[in-house]
């Protein structure tokens, strides 16, 4: 039988993993940290559950294939709760529009700001739907490993304007500025400035518009879990808390991997979902491949980072969506400041995510489960001390969510914690700290990301954020299905 290796529990490791192992070549999964996800990490601190992330689950069905492989149903692990509203977006003069799939809904909610808007709307949704055929559901889980690959799919990619940003793109059918942020947002999702991420991602709206948004009950960690179950139940193997330390080879072949504690085993192929640099500079460091790709990926646009703070407070807040966008009083200057000029603003927009609203069992009985989420430059654009910066920034971010929604907020908190750039470097080998990998504009897309299968070390493969499709749980899981198609066919001819 057939033996591969995954480096990394994250949603994009553990999908390949199920696909390899469904497919009857024997899956070891080898993770860092202390437990399976990833981003998707979690904690429990008195009685609240606290998701890292990735809180927004789109397309349920790219997961629910990952059991049917075998013959399961993802519903016997897992139970999954439509959000509605999807999102409910507030700008600082108390407009207020709820983000929904619920057609007649949500064109009440576009005549609330701008009745003009109806007509352009719709012919927004066209292309959205047009890009989401082509970039989606055509070429979101078919891997570029070539030039000659990319330019098949250039003349429908042109016919799509793909050069033009989602915001241009959003403008050229909507006129009201509100609504222009309303639709565009959702590239910060994936670690995309709207401003410059290719045009394409409008497949976003397409994608929550058939498929919803969705929550899963216990947390995104429990998805998590029913995918490890899942594995194992298959006869995968979960090695936990034992970081890799190399990825070895001779040659241009990987041979197997050896990680700190000393445990070494060889494998047919070697996958890697761990961060990109981490993976070519410090895992094949002993290969001259390692360094020419990391001197390659250094010169290439990341995604900024996040800074979350993560709070539990007393009573219950039915008013307060699942998921909200707090505007700040910028859009595109404040986008410049975390993507251009690296500067930490004044000023800021926020992502509240609130579980418990939902899923009560995220919280104590009678209190609510919170993170409140802000984009920030990475580490490479904004080196500063973040055990400093954090502790200011965690009150001046608590401050706005008290001044917006929960007036006494501060006398309510019964747990607290923020989580920094610095800690996405240090628990994630994340890259200057990037919260999503590569940045998903148009010269770091297909064939422009990291290879599925490394053009020189034929056996080793790569998933997960910084490959094609990109980053998201629908993007990653896209890129396992891709990952997988190249290495079942590799190791059928051996």
């Amino acid at each position: 039988m057939r033996r591969a290796a995954v480096i990394g529990a994250g949603f994009g490791g553990l999908a390949l993993a199920i696909r390899l192992q469904s497919a009857g070549v024997a899956t070891t999964v080898i993770e860092a940290r202390d437990k399976p996800g990833g981003r998707a990490y979690h904690w429990e601190r008195d009685g609240f559950t606290f998701d890292a992330g990735p809180t927004v689950i789109t397309d349920p069905d790219c997961l629910a294939e990952l059991w049917r492989l075998s013959d399961h149903d993802m519903a016997d692990d897992i139970e999954l709760q439509e959000v509605q509203p999807f999102y409910r977006l507030h700008w600082e003069d108390g407009t207020t529009f709820d983000y929904t799939n619920d057609i007649p809904k949500l064109a009440a909610e576009i005549s609330k700001l701008n009745p003009a808007d109806l007509a352009g709307y719709e012919e927004f949704l066209q292309y959205s739907a047009a890009v989401y055929e082509e970039g989606y559901v055509k070429l979101g889980h078919v891997p570029f490993l070539s030039f000659a690959s990319m330019m098949k799919a250039a003349p429908a990619m042109i016919k799509n304007q793909a050069w033009r940003s989602v915001y241009s793109m959003v403008s050229k059918y909507i006129k009201n500025e509100k609504l222009r942020e309303a639709l565009s947002f959702h590239t910060l999702l994936v670690g995309g400035n709207p401003m410059s991420t290719s045009a394409i991602y409008a497949l976003i709206h397409k994608l929550e518009k058939d498929g919803g948004v969705w929550w899963a009950k216990g947390g995104t960690n429990r998805l998590i879990a029913a995918m490890v179950r899942h594995f194992e139940r298959i006869g995968g193997t979960v090695r936990i808390g034992d970081a890799v330390a190399s990825i070895d080879t001779v040659g241009n072949r990987a041979t197997g991997v050896t990680t700190n504690s000393g445990w070494h085993e060889n494998f047919d192929a070697v996958a890697t979902n761990g961060d990109l640099m981490h993976s070519y500079r410090d895992l094949l460091s002993e290969n001259r491949r390692g360094a020419k790709m990391a001197k390659s990926l250094a010169k290439k646009k990341w995604s900024p980072s996040l800074f979350v703070v993560h709070f539990g407070v007393e009573g219950t807040w039915p008013g307060i969506p699942h998921h909200m966008i707090l505007f700040g009083p910028r859009y595109e200057g404040l986008l410049d400041d975390i993507y251009k000029h690296g500067v930490l603003p004044r000023d800021f927009s926020i992502y509240l995510h609130h579980p418990s609203v939902t899923d009560p069992s995220m919280a104590p009985e009678g209190m609510s489960t919170f993170y409140a989420l802000v984009p920030v430059a990475h580490l490479g654009q904004l080196p500063v001390d973040w055990v400093a910066v954090g502790k200011e920034l965690e009150k001046r971010v608590l401050d706005e969510v008290g001044r917006r929604l929960i007036p006494d907020i501060h006398s309510r908190i019964v747990t607290k914690f923020h989580y920094t750039p610095t800690d996405f470097s240090n628990d994630l080998s994340a890259h200057l700290g990037s919260a999503f990998s590569l940045q998903p504009i148009l010269t770091q897309s297909a064939f422009f990301r990291a290879h599925n299968r490394d053009d020189e070390i034929g056996n080793l493969y790569i998933v997960g954020a910084g490959t094609h499709p990109g980053a998201g749980i629908p993007g990653v899981v896209g890129s396992a299905k891709a990952t997988a198609r190249l290495m079942l066919s590799d190791l059928a001819r051996g």
